[in-house]
């Protein structure tokens, strides 16, 4: 069965045990907000731990995330069922909390617990009854997010992020005192991969990411987890090519048009990073040099601030050998293809990306509407003339074995030679005579 029956199901039988299940948290906001969600939360009211668990052996194995925080599931189901709980800060972080699980508290209680009005909205799983006892409904309706509870609102700090996440999602606008509460929270001690997991969902989730950043902006949020981020403002850019303003502006702008091909690269999550990153050199580089504005090297020059960026909130490989490889590439095709380039000079760049047909995509988010039709064509005609290339059968090291060559270490120099022959469209037939020609003349050796 799926999830919703699965719930509806634990329903009955807790029903006869004298207690009520509802949907609670995202679940029901994004139904409310026609968004979908594959995510399904229950909380279980009105029945002791045992007897939840007694139920919940009908229907497979149960899975307890610990007694203290009534949190359990069933094996071969992605749901998750709670008991109500009260909360009280231990400490700073986001997990310092001791949580006392109470079935017996009721709906407003088990609700206050909650960050926001919309995250607080229950659904009653047999009924569909929504129980809203902090007007959430019309929170919902006014597109507002506000805090459930301001004395327990600012216990977790991870709260300020998932304000700015909401906002930038939904587009919703955070109240006053809401985002005053904001202003004052430390988030110093929250774990890093907290942090990314909120960055995650408003990069990927969003269809105007910059939001988030600039809500942080705007609570006095952006220094501590993203202040490279910050140092972008006031960075000028010359006025020719950068109308829109400062290194910020446009590095918004860019996330914002990158948003738009997250469903056609090979991984959204380095896509956006990169967006957000391309022009970090820019801090370091920027000049003015006879009244003009230059950032030479600019796409270079940031990889180590790239790196410190990456690894205060991140210690995964693969984002930042993308981000890594791309960002220096990122403007290389507009401008081999305002010189129209050759052939060969392009397929340079696209066998050293990662992912080539990423790098077309960041370069149209990057320039936006300064992309020239012409320019672009020429960017996809010459990118399927290195796909075709690249498909081609090709010289490999078995074909370097049966002409008599063998094994050794200079076998890596002779394939990256024959590589070169294949970029500039040379047939294998003609690339095996080359690199055999260039094997026999001692230039791998």
């Amino acid at each position: 069965m799926d999830k919703n029956e699965l719930s509806r199901q634990i329903a009955l039988k807790v029903e006869e045990a004298g207690g009520k299940v509802f949907y609670v948290g995202g679940c029901v906001r994004d139904r409310l907000l026609h968004i979908p969600n594959k995510d399904i939360d229950i909380e279980v009211h009105g029945i002791t731990p045992e007897k939840l668990y007694s139920i919940l052996e009908d229907f497979g194995k149960p899975l307890s995330y610990g007694k203290s925080f009534g949190v359990y599931s069933i094996k071969g189901y992605d749901i998750d069922i709670a008991m109500p709980r009260r909360e009280k800060a231990t400490g700073k972080g986001h997990r310092d909390f001791a949580i006392d699980v109470d079935p017996f508290i009721g709906t407003k209680e088990a609700a206050r617990r909650r960050d926001f009005t919309i995250n607080a909205l229950m659904e009653d799983v047999l009924t569909g009854d929504i129980i809203d006892p902090f007007e959430g409904l019309k929170d919902l309706e006014d597109h507002v997010l506000r805090c459930v509870d301001p004395v327990t609102f600012i216990e977790d700090p991870l709260r300020v992020l998932r304000a700015a996440q909401f906002s930038s999602r939904f587009h919703f606008v955070i109240d006053e005192k809401t985002l005053a509460l904001c202003k004052g929270i430390d988030l110093s001690a929250l774990h890093k991969q907290r942090v990314e997991e909120e960055l995650k969902k408003a990069l990927l989730k969003s269809d105007e990411p910059s939001l988030f950043f600039k809500v942080l902006l705007q609570m006095d949020q952006l220094d501590l987890w993203f202040r490279e981020v910050k140092e972008l403002i006031g960075v000028k850019q010359d006025p020719i090519y950068h109308p829109e303003g400062d290194v910020f502006v446009h590095t918004m702008q860019v996330l914002d048009r990158s948003a738009k091909y997250r469903d056609e690269v090979s991984d959204p999550y380095c896509f956006m990073l990169l967006a957000l990153c391309h022009d970090l050199g820019k801090i370091v580089t920027t000049k003015e040099i006879d009244g003009r504005i230059h950032s030479y090297g600019h796409e270079t020059k940031g990889l180590p601030l790239i790196k410190t960026f990456f690894h205060r909130f991140s210690d995964e490989k693969v984002p930042l050998k993308y981000l890594m490889n791309m960002t220096p590439l990122h403007m290389r095709l507009f401008a081999l293809a305002k010189d129209r380039s050759s052939i060969k000079a392009f397929n340079k760049v696209f066998d050293a990306a990662l992912e080539p047909y990423d790098l077309i995509c960041f370069s149209l988010a990057d320039k936006g509407e300064k992309a020239k039709k012409e320019e672009t064509d020429l960017i996809y005609e010459r990118y399927e003339t290195f796909r075709d290339y690249m498909e081609r059968e090709h010289v490999n090291g078995q074909d370097l074995i049966e002409a008599g060559l063998r094994p050794e270490e200079s076998f890596s120099e002779l394939l990256a030679y024959a590589h070169k022959l294949q970029l500039a469209g040379v047939g294998k037939e003609e690339a095996l005579k080359q690199t055999l020609a260039y094997a026999k003349k001692g230039k791998a050796g």
